[in-house]
């Protein structure tokens, strides 16, 4: 169907929460350094929510301050789109319980599955809608809270992840402002690179998933990092071909904070320099969905975003997706 009208970010908002574990402190729980986290990845620190936190409550909080700045109430919204793979329960949905918690009575809601990649898939199902003229207000969030799921005995995973939230208000514009383009893709051959094994319905939960630590996310990590740099490279290279831009004409790109080494090696393929890079990986480790979002929040907030500018966002995660969006600011 024909777009008939753009779609624009209105307001963003992000959430960690306050606890902090440092590279200094993970020393102290398994057998690693700062050193050597630090140089492989990047990441100084990550923010881990306390028990009885659950993903919706990071959500609400960066909902809220999307919201209060893009000046719409919760009643306004029409949509709630919660990209996540960690849910506050495997249904009902995140969104509905977000929906509910924000007070969004007249909005739909539904979560969207596509780990690290899912806020820039959730933004291109908000800005397709909204372009169609099905929809003017659309919340979308990426949250996680993959503290829960980390496995703290496995060094070369729970030094990579963290919590947090962030949130985009997506309403209309003019064509040729705000979403330029989006494009998305994925290949599922590759799954078990990085996985939670067990909790659904191939392996409902045991006492042998238990036993078996199956309930923890699992990850080959080279082999997802040489994939996650080909594959940024080339959703965002297609992102740009649609909305017919030149890598020189970017301002800054927003890459999902998943390893420092790998947005670095994604900027060199694309030919965009450091300086025109945003990261925040060493605040905030690996958040998944909240990545982005998170980043582009804390990017406007710094001045690093400005009116006209042009932003790339881009991602790669489990499935494997990944997924990238042009946007004139």
């Amino acid at each position: 169907m024909k777009h008939i009208r753009g779609a624009r970010i209105a307001g963003t908002g992000s959430y960690a929460p306050p606890r902090v574990i440092t590279n200094a402190e993970l020393e102290r729980m398994v057998d690693t350094s700062d050193e050597w986290i630090t140089t492989r990845t990047g990441i100084k620190e990550r923010h881990v929510a306390d028990d009885g936190v659950a993903s919706s409550d990071l959500a609400a909080e960066a909902s809220k301050i999307a919201m209060a700045e893009a000046r719409i109430t919760a009643e306004e919204i029409q949509l709630v789109i919660v990209a996540t793979v960690t849910p506050d329960r495997l249904f009902p949905s995140t969104a509905c319980t977000l929906q509910e918690k924000l007070g969004a009575s007249n909005a739909a809601a539904m979560d969207l599955s596509a780990a690290c990649s899912g806020f820039v898939y959730g933004l291109s199902v908000a800005s397709g809608l909204i372009g169609i003229g099905a929809l003017d207000r659309v919340l979308v969030v990426g949250v996680e809270t993959l503290s829960k799921l980390v496995d703290w005995e496995d060094r070369n995973t729970c030094v990579l992840f963290g919590d947090g939230a962030g949130a985009a208000v997506v309403v209309p514009c003019e064509t040729g402002r705000g979403v330029l383009s989006t494009s998305m893709g994925s290949d599922g051959s590759l799954g078990t690179l990085l996985e939670l094994p067990a909790g659904g319905s191939l392996h409902p939960a045991t006492q042998e998933t238990l036993n078996t630590r199956m309930h923890f996310i699992k990850m080959k990590g080279n082999e997802v990092f040489k994939s996650a740099v080909r594959s940024m490279e080339t959703v965002a290279k297609d992102a740009m071909k649609k909305a017919g831009v030149g890598a020189d004409e970017v301002a800054l790109l927003i890459p999902h904070q998943a390893n420092l080494r790998i947005i670095e090696a994604t900027a060199k393929r694309l030919g965009i320099g450091m300086d025109r890079v945003f990261v925040n990986v060493n605040k905030y480790g690996n958040t998944s969905a909240a990545s982005v979002p998170l980043a582009l929040d804390e990017a406007r907030k710094e001045g690093r975003v400005k009116e006209g500018d042009l932003v790339c966002l881009v991602a790669f995660g489990a499935g494997f997706t990944w997924g990238s969006a042009v946007l004139r600011w």
